[in-house]
């Protein structure tokens, strides 16, 4: 099942869901988990990755807040989801950065997806409007 459907059975939607913003939620959590995966293997390189570490943890913590933000249907909130979705773009821009400066494939594969939920956000932010979200 996908989050797109679980978003879609929420009584206050009726089947409708914001394209832009189901595609952030979808790479929310899956660039959380790979921020995760990536600080845990950067805490086993031989070389001091304490920079990445913080940084890739800081921005699964920032995408599981903006997920959990952004999959609320009921009632509105479209200012906060807004600001979640911006908010994590930069976080976002920020961890692929930090992984781009290192030569780890696990890195490059975190850089990627930093990259791709950061697009997704601000798309999502863009399309988030009182009648949409």
């Amino acid at each position: 099942m996908s989050i797109r459907k679980m978003i879609s059975l929420h009584p206050d939607v009726h089947g409708h869901v914001n394209q832009p913003l189901g595609d952030a939620v979808h790479h929310l959590m899956y660039c959380a988990k790979m921020c995760l995966s990536c600080a845990d293997a950067c805490a086993a390189e031989k070389m001091d990755m304490r920079e990445c570490i913080r940084t890739c943890m800081d921005c699964a913590d920032v995408c599981e807040a903006a997920c959990r933000v952004a999959l609320r249907r009921t009632g509105s909130n479209e200012e906060v989801i807004r600001e979640m979705l911006e908010l994590c773009a930069r976080v976002c821009d920020v961890c692929a950065a930090e992984c781009e400066k290192h030569d780890h494939e696990h890195c490059r594969l975190c850089a990627q997806m930093c990259r791709e939920c950061a697009e997704d956000c601000r798309n999502a932010a863009a399309s988030v409007t009182p009648a949409m979200a």
